[in-house]
C-alpha cells in the first residue's frame, strides 16, 4: 500500500517555511525599529514594522529543545516544518510536498520542495531533515522525541527525498514529525558537540520568512525580513520589513498597548471577558481559532465508589455544559458532544456522539442503582486558571441538585499537577492543550501505562482498539476503530469532555492579510501568516 499526498491539495493555512534561491541575510534594524509600532506606510518598498505583544519571555532559542509560547512564534518564523494544518484539522504541506507508507507500514517516505534555501546561502536538503530527527532520537530532544517511538532510521535517497524505517507500523509518524518537528541546518547545529547544547542565542540562520536580528531580553526581539517566502500573499516574500515581539507583563497591558497604537496585535489569547471588550472596539478586528484540544473533568476509578460506572454517569449527567459554554466562555466555545474525537478535526468526528444530557433526577436514579447514598467528593483545578476556576463553581453547584456534593481545591499550579501526576484526586478539573494525533496520542490517554492516563483506564477492549488504529495506515482505515474507542470512552465516562475552547485574537484595523489557524500556539502568528500581513487600504 502507498498512500500520499499531492502538493496540489489546497494549502488553505500552509507554514512551508521556505526560500528561493536569491534568499539574503537582512541587515541590523535601523534606529526606527527602537520605537513604538512602526507605521503600515514606512520601510522598504512600504512593508512597515508589525509590533506584536507577549505576556512571555523568550527562554530558548534551540528549537529542537523545550519551548515556550514565544520561543515557538520566533523560531518557528526561521525553522520550516514539513507539513502545516488546515482550517478542517488535516495536515497538508508546507515543506514537504508528499509523502506515504510503504505496503508493510514499515517504511515510509517524504518528498521536499527542491526551492528552499538557508539564509546564508546554504542549500536546504533532506540531509537537515536526517540530521534533525537522528539528533532528536539520539539526544531525547523535545516533545518530537516522545513522538517517534517507531523511528529506526532514515537516509536521504537524495535532495529532495527521505526515506524511513520503522520498527513497527505507526500511522501517526509521518503527520508527527510532519507537523511538529522544525528542520534545523546540519551545517550549523551540527558544529556543537551536541545539538541539546547548542545555545542558538547569535548570528541566527534561517530558512523562513524572517530571521532574528536583535534580542532584548524582557523587553523586545526583532525579526527582519527576507526575501523570497512563496507562501504568503507575494511569493517574493514577506510583504512586512520586519516583526518585533514586545514583552509585557499581562494581557490588561497588551490591551492597553494595543488600543495606543504602540503594539499591533496581541499574539497571546484573550480572556472571554476581555475578548467580549475588544470585539465592541471599532479600531480593532478579531479571530477567532479552535482549540486542538478540550477542557474537561476525569474521575479517579481507583478510588470507590468511581470506580463505578453508574457512579460516573450521575456526575455527567449532574452538569449544564450549555450553561458552562454560555455563562463562563461567553459563547466562545463549542460542544465536543461529550467525545474525544473533537469537531476541530472534522476527518475524525463522529456524527452520531450526543453530550451527557443534563438532568440531576437522572443523576439520582443512577447513585441509586450504584448503591450510593450521600456522595462526597472533592475537585481539584488549578487556581490560575480564570475560566475553569469559574466552571468548577457551577459544576460544584449544579451537582448540588442531584444530591452531589463537591468540595472545591483551587491549588496553586505546582501543587495541582503535583497531586494530578500522584493521581492524589476525586474529580480532576483541566484541559488538554493538543490532541492533534489521536492515533498516537490516545495511547497517552487511555493505555494503563499512559503518561496522562490520570483517570485510571484499563480497558482490553480500548487496548484492542488502539492497537488497530495506531497501524492503520490511512484516516478511512484508522477512523472505524477510533469512532469505536471514543463511543466507549463516552459511554464510560473515561473522560468528560466538556467543551472545546474558541481563542480570541486582536489586531489593529490598519493591518490586513492575517491568516488564522486553529490552536493558541499557531493562532495568527504563524509564518504564513506574518508573510502575508499588509497595510490596510
Amino acid at each position: 500500500m502507498s498512500t500520499s499526498r499531492g502538493f496540489g491539495r489546497r494549502v488553505a493555512l500552509g507554514a512551508a517555511l521556505v526560500l528561493a534561491l536569491a534568499a539574503c541575510v537582512p541587515s541590523e534594524p535601523d534606529e526606527s525599529s527602537d520605537g513604538a509600532s512602526g507605521d503600515a506606510s514606512e520601510g522598504g518598498d512600504g512593508g512597515g514594522e508589525l509590533s506584536i505583544g507577549t505576556t512571555a519571555d523568550v527562554v530558548n532559542f534551540n528549537p529542537l529543545v523545550g519551548n515556550s509560547r514565544t520561543d515557538s512564534w520566533v523560531t518557528n518564523l526561521m525553522y520550516p516544518a514539513m507539513m502545516t494544518i488546515d482550517d478542517e484539522g488535516t495536515k497538508v504541506p508546507a515543506l514537504a510536498t508528499e509523502w506515504g507508507y510503504g505496503e508493510d507500514g514499515l517504511s515510509a517516505w517524504i518528498e521536499l520542495r527542491d526551492d528552499m534555501q538557508w539564509s546564508d546561502g546554504e542549500p536546504l536538503t533532506a540531509e537537515d531533515v536526517v540530521f534533525t530527527i537522528d539528533a532528536i532520537k539520539a539526544e531525547q530532544l523535545g516533545t518530537v522525541s516522545g513522538m517517534i517511538g517507531a523511528y529506526e532510521s532514515a537516509v536521504a535517497a537524495s535532495d529532495t527525498r527521505i526515506e524511513f524505517t520503522l520498527s513497527r507500523p505507526d500511522g501517526a509518524f509521518l503527520n508527527s514529525i510532519g507537523f511538529w518537528m522544525p528542520i534545523v541546518p546540519e551545517h550549523v547545529f551540527g558544529q556543537a558537540p551536541t545539538v541539546a547544547d547548542f545555545a542558538n542565542d547569535s548570528d541566527w540562520v534561517s530558512a523562513g520568512p524572517f530571521v532574528l536580528t536583535t534580542v532584548e531580553r524582557g523587553q523586545r526581539y526583532v525579526l527582519e525580513a527576507v526575501d523570497g517566502y512563496p507562501l504568503g500573499e507575494d511569493d517574493s516574500g514577506p510583504a512586512l520589513d520586519r516583526v518585533v515581539f514586545r514583552v509585557y507583563p499581562d494581557v490588561n497591558t497588551e490591551v492597553l498597548a494595543l488600543r495606543s497604537g504602540e503594539i499591533d496585535l496581541i499574539g497571546n489569547a484573550l480572556p472571554p471577558s476581555v475578548a467580549r471588550d475588544v470585539s465592541g472596539d471599532d479600531e480593532l478586528q478579531t479571530f477567532s481559532v479552535p482549540s486542538l484540544g478540550w477542557a474537561h473533568m476525569q474521575y479517579n476509578m481507583r478510588r470507590p465508589p468511581l470506580d463505578q460506572v453508574e457512579v460516573r454517569q450521575a456526575l455527567a449527567h449532574a452538569v449544564d455544559y450549555e450553561a458552562i459554554r454560555e455563562v463562563v466562555l461567553g459563547g466562545n466555545a463549542v460542544s465536543s458532544n461529550s467525545s474525544v474525537l473533537t469537531p476541530t478535526f472534522a476527518q475524525w468526528v463522529d456524527d452520531t456522539a450526543e453530550e451527557y444530557t443534563y438532568d440531576p433526577d437522572l443523576s439520582r436514579d443512577l447513585l441509586a442503582q450504584a448503591g450510593v447514598e450521600n456522595l462526597e467528593l472533592e475537585m481539584i483545578y488549578d487556581a490560575g486558571d480564570p475560566n475553569i476556576s469559574s466552571w468548577a463553581e457551577l459544576v460544584r453547584d449544579q451537582a448540588a441538585e442531584a444530591g452531589i456534593t463537591i468540595t472545591l481545591a483551587g491549588l496553586e499550579r505546582n501543587t495541582y499537577l503535583a497531586r494530578t501526576n500522584d493521581r492524589d484526586f476525586d474529580i480532576y478539573a483541566g484541559s488538554w492543550a493538543i490532541i492533534d494525533e489521536p492515533q498516537s496520542n490516545f495511547h497517552l490517554l487511555f493505555a494503563p501505562d499512559g503518561f496522562i492516563n490520570y483517570a485510571g483506564v484499563n480497558d482490553p477492549e480500548i487496548d484492542r482498539l488502539m492497537v488497530e488504529a495506531s497501524t492503520a495506515l490511512t484516516v478511512e482505515d484508522a477512523r472505524g476503530p477510533l469512532q469505536e474507542l471514543a463511543r466507549i470512552v463516552t459511554e464510560q465516562v473515561y473522560d468528560n469532555v466538556m467543551y472545546v475552547e474558541q481563542f480570541t485574537f486582536a489586531a489593529s484595523n490598519e493591518w490586513t492579510g492575517f491568516q488564522p489557524k486553529p490552536s493558541e500556539l499557531l493562532s495568527v502568528v504563524n509564518p504564513q501568516s506574518l508573510a502575508s500581513v499588509r497595510a490596510a487600504d
